[in-house]
């Protein structure tokens, strides 16, 4: 799939590249980000150069991770102080999985909550997927207030699902349907009874 570019009243979301690669490493330094993410710690100049060169541009060749970067609206093409990333991956057939951080200076502006509802917009638009699924680790309050902010439902705890630098650890788990957009399904969708 090729990139894709989108915006809201305040961001520019696109891919990232090597322009990018200072701003990323810069924030990944935030000890927070480390801890919380599944980015390598320490995180060196290397991991950034590697994530803009290699990762991003073969998630969006071979479909499998669709990554952009949030930048605020500055009126040029390519945006303005790089805010975020946020990022899909591919779980199963009309299934994926959001992922993001938010530079230290950053948070708190609501910039993740209202780019992982565009991805998650053109996700069901574009990209005919029914289900976005977002995890983090119990105990990332600031993912889950993300996550809620964006209209996610949580559906509860799995134990050991994720592995975070080779710990396993217990997730919290929610998920995003096109309907909770007002949008529709590429497939029907029969709830459980009493659902």
């Amino acid at each position: 799939m090729e990139p894709v570019t989108l915006t809201t009243d305040r961001l520019l979301l696109r891919t990232v590249d090597a322009d990018d690669a200072d701003a990323v490493y810069t924030a990944c330094q935030d000890p927070d980000i480390q801890r919380w993410t599944t980015i390598p710690s320490p995180y060196l100049r290397e991991h950034a150069d590697g994530f803009v060169g290699q990762l991003v541009p073969d998630g969006w060749r071979d479909g499998s991770m669709f990554t952009l970067g949030v930048f605020l609206r500055d009126g040029t093409p390519r945006g303005g102080v790089l805010v975020a990333m946020v990022g899909l991956d591919m779980r199963s057939l009309g299934t994926g999985e959001i992922g993001f951080w938010a530079a230290k200076e950053h948070r708190g502006q609501g910039y993740v909550s209202e780019a992982a509802l565009a991805v998650c917009r053109w996700t069901f638009t574009s990209a005919r997927m029914d289900r976005v699924e977002w995890r983090a680790e119990v105990g990332n309050e600031g993912s889950r207030s993300v996550a809620l902010r964006a209209g996610f439902t949580m559906e509860g705890t799995l134990r050991s699902a994720i592995n975070n630098k080779g710990v396993r650890r217990d997730c919290w788990v929610g998920s995003l349907l096109p309907s909770d957009l007002g949008l529709p399904s590429t497939a029907p969708y029969l709830p459980a009874r009493g659902a």
